[in-house]
């Protein structure tokens, strides 16, 4: 699908707009657990402006569409200065991603937000000591600072020296995992360390917690983690783009729950194998599920000599999955999403995107909603992205595809709505190009959702009638 703007003549209902909406996806469970169960809706999002928030109303400003009675502010763009407690650190870097708003003393908030440089970004994070961990790599993130009103009162480098900063999540002890998307070695591509760890950052003060990398947790091509907040056990996953792709992981702490910094103490890393299913993108079939998942050690996780997903699991071997992305907790279980797979580069099957559900206390994983091939609209590349929880239930999804880019909003009733166009054209008026949104999120009131365009690096602060 190329995106489009909403329309009031909407297309006749696809497949998927027809399962989401006769309740096919998860009728009937609570919304709070289990959100990913109506994901898939996103996908159907062209032409139904007439759910939601109401049209979209083109801005004159040119760079963000959003429904009548909505307003946004610019919150930091690539190239503003990084100025905290009267300090300059350089220049805000681009290349925006994965970002999350925690909540801060007198009504503030803070925002960390990560930047997915790779070795060849024009402008990295500034390094500075005591949060660089590589002076080499240009990735890392920063954080902003907010008053209750969305003012800036100041923006600083949260980490610096890390690689391709993708997503990550939050902990429940208010701190900020980032994930390196990468696992080059030192003296690859100039690096001077090795990379493709989990990063934990203080987005309040990010000297408490520094550049130190989370090693136990593995080193492999990290995407997204979501902590079960119970047990403490972290599920990571892998977005590796070369056959036999990535892995699903948990980490088993030594210390659960033991807040800012208690992951440095170690633990141990498991990978997920599934009887009888090598690759998940041999499952087609919404709602499948296998009990007996078990969990195998990592022989190493810190991938010496050969990356983990190419690593001797035994005769039995290990379950493989293309593009495996987003990881949410919900309702005594983790969802995880692989955003398609493609046979002919090496996955067992093809899709348009799969959201899995492993439920720990009963090792079962089921598919909750897949999309293949035979489904009546196409699925660009990594189509639907990031995601999060709207105020009054539902979802905010993030387009990463071709054409038009916007942030997309799904009801607990399956309906889908566009919330936000990007409106900066990064291409030329013959030819328009327009940058990928990221990083979605909320304030801890609801009262403001945040969002980053991924180029050219913008964070927005959107607010309006979100109780309408």
């Amino acid at each position: 699908m190329s995106a489009s703007s909403a329309s009031s003549s909407a297309p006749p209902p696809s497949r998927r707009e027809v399962l989401a909406r006769t309740g096919a996806l998860g009728a009937g469970i609570a919304f709070a657990g289990s959100f990913s169960e109506i994901f898939a809706g996103t996908a159907a999002a062209q032409g139904l402006g007439r759910s939601g928030y109401g049209p979209l109303v083109p801005d004159p400003a040119g760079l963000l569409d959003l429904p009548q009675g909505f307003r946004y502010k610019v919150l930091s763009r690539a190239g503003d200065t990084l100025r905290a407690e009267g300090r300059d650190e350089g220049k805000v870097p681009g290349n925006h991603d994965g970002m999350a708003a925690f909540r801060g003393h007198r009504g503030r908030v803070h925002l960390v937000r990560n930047h997915e440089n790779r070795h060849s970004a024009a402008a990295g994070v500034p390094t500075v000591e005591g949060l660089t961990y590589d002076p080499a790599a240009k990735g890392g993130c920063t954080a902003i600072a907010l008053d209750g009103r969305n003012n800036v009162l100041g923006q600083r480098v949260a980490i610096a020296g890390t690689a391709v900063n993708c997503a990550g999540g939050p902990t429940p002890w208010g701190t900020w995992l980032t994930c390196e998307e990468n696992e080059d070695k030192a003296g690859t591509n100039g690096y001077t360390k090795d990379h493709g760890f989990v990063f934990e950052v203080d987005p309040v003060d990010p000297r408490r917690t520094g550049a130190v990398p989370l090693t136990a947790m593995g080193r492999f091509q990290h995407e997204a983690i979501a902590v079960d907040p119970q047990s403490g056990i972290v599920y990571e996953t892998e977005d590796a783009f070369d056959k036999p792709f990535g892995l699903f992981y948990r980490f088993l702490p030594e210390r659960p729950m033991g807040g800012r910094g208690s992951l440095r103490a170690g633990g141990a890393l498991e990978a997920m194998r599934v009887p009888g299913v090598p690759d998940l993108s041999a499952v087609d079939e919404p709602g499948a599920s296998f009990d007996g998942v078990e969990w195998v050690p990592v022989p190493d996780p810190l991938a010496k000599q050969t990356p983990i997903r190419l690593q001797d699991f035994g005769k039995k071997g290990i379950t493989h999955a293309q593009k495996l992305e987003g990881c949410y907790w919900g309702d005594k279980a983790v969802y995880f999403v692989s955003s398609f797979a493609r046979s002919a580069e090496g996955s067992a099957g093809d899709h348009f995107g799969q959201v899995w559900k492993y439920e720990p206390e009963r090792r079962r994983l089921t598919m909750v909603v897949g999309f293949g091939p035979d489904t009546d609209i196409e699925m660009p590349g990594e189509s639907p992205d990031n995601i999060c929880l709207a105020p009054r239930g539902g979802l905010m999804v993030c387009e990463d595809g071709n054409g038009s880019q916007h942030v997309y909003g799904l009801t607990k009733r399956g309906e889908v709505y566009a919330m936000a166009r990007n409106r900066q054209n990064i291409g030329t008026p013959e030819k328009p190009e327009w940058g990928e949104f990221a990083g979605v999120t909320f304030s801890p009131d609801c009262g403001t959702m945040y969002v980053n365009c991924y180029t050219p690096g913008t964070t927005f602060a959107v607010t309006g009638p979100w109780n309408h």
